[in-house]
């Protein structure tokens, strides 16, 4: 093929001298009539790859495409592109029947060179017919991860897409995808009928430079935290991810409340407002989306700076690809992931009643994602590593873990001992498992195997767990270890990992330094070490010596008069009287009332006396709770209504329902949940928990989960703290 022709035909059509990558070489190879499978990452240029042959070959390009949102995107770019608004369209259910049918005439008459259609309208019968009679150049299939099970972004209806281009009349096939493992693309390749041995794959590589990875530790100080970071990006082009619609809304109406353009996006928003919301972001009328993963599939937007994730996503394959759209111009592009093992078992318990086998793809998903949350080694190194890609280097100096203290630890006996575990367990556990063994931990499915009489059973009980998985998950890095996708994750020893034990040598892994070990003169700062947020920490730590007093008076523990992240914020933002006071998060009316006198007089004191100009503009305003929902749960709750069928009757599972409580809990609003509770545990039970929250300093789930966790459930547990809150902290 003629490459001055195809250069050509690159600036005449889309503005550009050069092709990028190997974008040329993927338009040749489908130019010539080959099945064509692209691995690209966000903003590598995967759209242009069957946009130009689309207007070079003859006929019209079946692009099938899963949102809708995505296909008017692309269609808009296009005609931007081109004199003729009549080269690219779309079917999907959006449109009238006059429409579909202007579509249908601009085909025939040659006018499209790019058809957009969604799987479902694919699978119509009158669209199958329609396209039987059409000339169509190739099928170009975006996103094709959606067709794999293992992908993050699974569609049952991508499945049959082969079925129906079998149907319509066979043509060259390309395939396209951001993100996919070898299991993914395996799984692609043979759900679309690809032959692997002839099909040209083209895959670039998935390191982004430019982009900078942090995951933080989740608190109940994450909105601050987010607000504080986006007014110090001002006027820059972000987009934070949340898992629920309902946190969507939420979120997007506080940084609105802040001051902060705004606004929400998620699949159960009216298709109006969802276009709305997505085109006030893209033309700039906004700095902020906040959205589910229900946004974001080739939005073409090159300068989203950051890239915040309110929630760990379900899977790697869904963070990378949701990062992704940061930076696409190779700008500063900033990705922050605030990280809760909470979340990930919730996320767990939602795949209960799913088959067995998507279970175990799901938890299997998840412990990848977990793992990489809570790895102390290279980011980018994990997370190439999960794409089968090769990152030489051991620091990237561009994440959270390369710019903080480390400690390189020599682990070549802890690894041989974790191989020999591996071999002894016959390679058919998964890496909980083996650490579980190594620290001898007698449970019922390890006394059933009869693995506690094992030789290594207990052999690594002198190291913590954390120590174990970080071995096992560097080891795997190193491919010592691989995963085995097919058995869900089983541990197996690489024929190096065999060289290994039989000829140890040096084995250092990265292990992040404890705090006695960090040097009081470092530089480096260490976020979310347990440093303090607040701004004058000397206030801080005043207000903190106040609660002490004022919880010894009243005899109850400093947790449930103010929390840490509240006094910070105090610290912060200077709060002299109620009023103000009750701006400050986890401060509702009540609680200000209550025990904000004298806090309100010590900060007042602490500024007249240090002359200090009180920040107005960094005060983070909560929004007055007029929720119809919260003031009918708690109408409802007067009423004496089974707390199950009230949670029911708002379409929210339990776990959910429990998030509202402690919500209205922390505004200072009190509530009788005692009818409920006396339903389903005794009266001792509820005051053995009761009065461990009453002596335990920390007020934690995680700390009475521990202490009770055998005994009782998370949500009994739950329920007893919120009663506790609600009658000894408002």
């Amino acid at each position: 093929m003629d490459k001055n022709f195809l250069l050509q035909s690159l600036k005449e059509h889309f503005g550009f001298d050069n092709f990028k990558g190997s974008q040329e070489a993927i338009i040749e190879n489908l130019m010539e009539g080959n099945d064509t499978f692209v691995l690209m990452p966000t903003g590598g240029g995967k759209s242009l790859c069957y946009q130009l042959p689309s207007l070079l070959m003859e006929g019209t390009a079946i692009v099938i495409s899963p949102l809708i949102a995505l296909m008017k995107n692309q269609v808009d770019a296009m005609r931007n592109f081109s004199e003729e608004d009549a080269v690219a369209h779309f079917i999907n259910s959006s449109l009238t029947k006059a429409a579909i049918d202007q579509v249908k005439e601009d085909i025939l008459n040659g006018h499209c060179k790019l058809l957009y259609v969604a799987p479902e309208s694919l699978t119509k019968q009158e669209n199958i017919d329609f396209l039987r009679t059409v000339k169509i150049s190739f099928f170009a299939i975006d996103e094709a991860h959606c067709i794999s099970e293992w992908g993050h972004d699974f569609r049952p209806e991508y499945r049959r897409i082969r079925d129906i281009i079998n149907e319509i009349g066979e043509r060259p096939i390309i395939a396209l995808t951001a993100t996919a493992t070898v299991k993914v693309q395996n799984d692609i390749m043979k759900n679309l009928g690809i032959n692997k041995k002839e099909t040209k794959i083209f895959k670039t590589s998935f390191n982004r430079p430019n982009l900078y990875y942090e995951v933080r530790q989740k608190t109940d100080n994450i909105d601050r935290d987010i607000i504080k970071y986006i007014k110090q990006h001002p006027g820059k082009s972000g987009i934070i991810y949340c898992l629920s619609r309902k946190k969507v809304e939420e979120l997007a109406e506080v940084l609105c409340a802040n001051n902060i353009k705004a606004r929400a996006y998620h699949a159960g928003m009216e298709s109006q407002q969802r276009a709305e919301n997505q085109d006030a972001f893209l033309k700039e009328d906004i700095d902020v989306i906040v959205a589910t993963i229900a946004f974001g599939m080739g939005i073409d937007k090159p300068d989203v700076r950051y890239v915040i994730h309110y929630d760990m996503p379900k899977s790697l394959e869904g963070y990378y690809q949701e990062t992704g759209r940061a930076g696409r111009d190779g700008g500063e592009g900033e990705c922050i992931a605030f990280y809760s093992d909470r979340d990930l078992i919730r996320l767990e318990k939602f795949m209960t009643g799913k088959p067995i086998a998507e279970q175990e793809i799901g938890r299997m998903l998840l412990k990848e994602t977990q793992a990489y949350a809570e790895t102390s080694m290279c980011r980018r190194k994990a997370l190439l590593h999960y794409f089968g890609e090769d990152y030489k280097d051991d620091s990237c100096g561009n994440c959270d873990n390369c710019r903080k203290p480390h400690k390189h630890v020599d682990a070549k006996e802890l690894l041989c001992a974790v191989i020999e575990t591996v071999l002894a367990l016959k390679e058919k556990f998964k890496s909980e498992y083996v650490v579980t063994i190594l620290l001898g931990t007698r449970t019922d499915e390890v006394t059933s195997y009869g693995h506690d009489k094992l030789e290594c059973f207990g052999s690594g009980n002198d190291e913590k767990a954390s120590v174990w998985n970080a071995v096992i998950r560097q080891a795997i890095v190193a491919k010592y270890l691989v995963r085995d996708i097919d058995t869900y994750g089983q541990l197996k020893v690489t024929a190096a990992g065999k060289r290994f034990l039989n000829n140890p040598k040096p084995f250092s892994i990265v292990m992040e330094l404890d705090e006695d070990e960090i040097d009081d003169n470092e530089e480096t700062e260490i976020k979310g070490a347990g440093a303090c947020a607040a701004a004058d920490e000397a206030l801080y730590n005043m207000l903190k010596d106040l609660r002490k007093k004022v919880a010894k008076r009243l005899d109850i523990p400093p947790y449930t008069i103010f929390q840490d992240p509240s006094l910070e914020a105090m610290a912060t933002t200077y709060p002299i009287s109620i009023e103000e006071l009750q701006n400050i998060p986890g401060v509702g009316a009540g609680k200000a009332k209550k025990f904000g006198d004298e806090f309100c007089a010590l900060i007042k004191r602490h500024v007249e006396e240090n002359e200090i100009e009180r920040p107005e503009d960094l005060r983070v305003r909560t929004i007055a709770n007029k929720s119809k929902i919260k003031v009918s749960i708690i109408q409802a709750i007067d009423r004496k209504i089974a707390l199950d069928d009230l949670a029911q009757s708002y379409n929210m599972d339990f776990s959910e329902f429990l998030d509202e409580l402690e919500t209205i809990i922390a505004s200072g609003t009190s509530i009788d949940i005692n009818y409920f509770l006396e339903e389903i545990l005794d009266q001792d039970s509820i005051q053995e928990i009761f009065d461990f929250f009453k002596q335990e300093q920390e007020n934690t789930i995680e700390s009475a989960y521990k202490e009770f966790g055998k005994d009782f459930k998370e949500e009994e547990i739950r329920l007893v703290r919120i009663k506790f809150l609600s009658e000894v902290a408002n």
